[in-house]
């Protein structure tokens, strides 16, 4: 199979955009080529694939693709090519140690962007405004290798009006210039977007507690917030974090947005309080992915799909994700709900266990 003529088909599916007709036919005659591919060039996966008894012979529908623990990712070099031929490696967080950190090879980035800015425009911006981002995280040029920074950049080029700008460098938030940022924005009524980890935004609050500072930010502006606790020395629960930022911006609940992705993914999920906003739908908060994705809710122990409104662990499928696995088990806890998914925090006891072993397997698997 031609890698050309692959990522031609798979940017040409995401071109149909986020309003796309649901075609289940088409994602799946599509993740079945994708699965042949990684299949045929990534020699750990195809060990583990084979050990499973599932090849592109065999296998005939999307929820049957071998998928791998994300833990892997720490373990093995899951890639297609050879990681030298990689155009940017995006690694996991949360340790000094390198040979420790999750790597993402990518070959090229032009899916990685083209995914990326639909999504985000269809549920950070679904009224087509244009809004300066006021951003705290840093930028690519303090973290090289981080998909966050890379994906924050793909969106204020994209999205972002005069006046955007990164408040969180080397060292560390820079609360002064946000805050005159910020002051303008009152001014000049000229609505923001403000967007970043949401341990950055705790620690702004904390900036703002401590010299009684408060903003009346004008309507339309808006927060993103990506998550981003793990590890982290203090943890705020998401409702109390959009009470706290709604009292400090004056920006309501429903003008906040949390994006859920992770290193090892191409696509992000949102969730869609704007968007149904924005569509005259009534309120309503849950997870969803773009039509190039699809989400199970599995038992990690059995492989066996969870009925709707139960608990497992989540299980992304990503035609975005070419060069490395398309089908991978997070170690997050959901449930599925309405037309997408609820987060219920990280895997715990028997979930553990079950992610656990599947990386085990996979390392077995892998051995020549």
């Amino acid at each position: 199979m031609d890698t050309m003529d692959l990522d031609r088909d798979i940017l040409e599916f995401i071109g149909r955009g986020m309003d796309q007709p649901p075609d289940d036919a088409a994602f799946n005659a599509l993740a079945l080529r994708v699965f042949a591919h990684q299949f045929a060039r990534n020699v750990p996966y195809r060990r583990l694939c084979q050990r499973r008894g599932r090849t592109p012979a065999t296998v005939d529908h999307w929820r049957r693709i071998p998928w791998v623990p994300v833990g892997a990712f720490k373990e093995l070099t899951l890639a297609c090519a050879p990681p030298e031929q990689a155009v940017a490696v995006f690694m996991t967080s949360g340790t000094t140690r390198a040979e420790r950190r999750g790597k993402h090879y990518l070959t090229t980035l032009e899916i990685y962007d083209a995914s990326m800015r639909p999504n985000f425009a269809a549920h950070v911006l679904p009224d087509g405004a244009r809004l300066p981002f006021f951003i705290l995280y840093p930028p690519p040029a303090v973290l090289p290798n981080s998909s966050l920074s890379h994906y924050l950049d793909v969106g204020v080029r994209a999205f972002g009006a005069p006046g955007s700008g990164w408040f969180v460098g080397e060292k560390g938030l820079d609360g002064a210039g946000l805050t005159e940022a910020l002051r303008e924005a009152e001014a000049m009524a000229r609505p923001a977007l403000l967007i970043g980890a949401s341990f950055a935004f705790v620690h702004f609050l904390d900036y703002c507690a401590e010299r009684g500072l408060r903003f009346h930010l004008p309507p339309g502006s808006r927060i993103m917030d990506t998550g981003g606790f793990k590890g982290r020395s203090r943890e705020v629960g998401r409702q109390d974090l959009y009470r706290l930022l709604g009292a400090v911006f004056g920006i309501p609940d429903t003008h906040c947005v949390n994006m859920y992705g992770m290193t090892e993914f191409s696509v992000q999920f949102y969730d869609v309080p704007l968007r149904r906003l924005a569509a005259g739908r009534p309120p309503a908060r849950f997870t969803v992915g773009p039509p190039w994705s699809r989400t199970r809710v599995i038992d990690p122990e059995t492989g066996d799909e969870k009925p709707a409104g139960q608990a497992g662990v989540l299980l992304h499928v990503d035609l975005a994700n070419r060069n490395t696995v398309s089908c991978i088990l997070t170690e997050d806890l959901g449930r599925t709900l309405d037309d997408g998914f609820e987060l219920l925090g990280r895997v715990r006891g028997a979930e553990a266990r079950g992610c656990s072993m599947a990386v085990d397997d996979l390392l077995s698997a892998a051995r020549p």
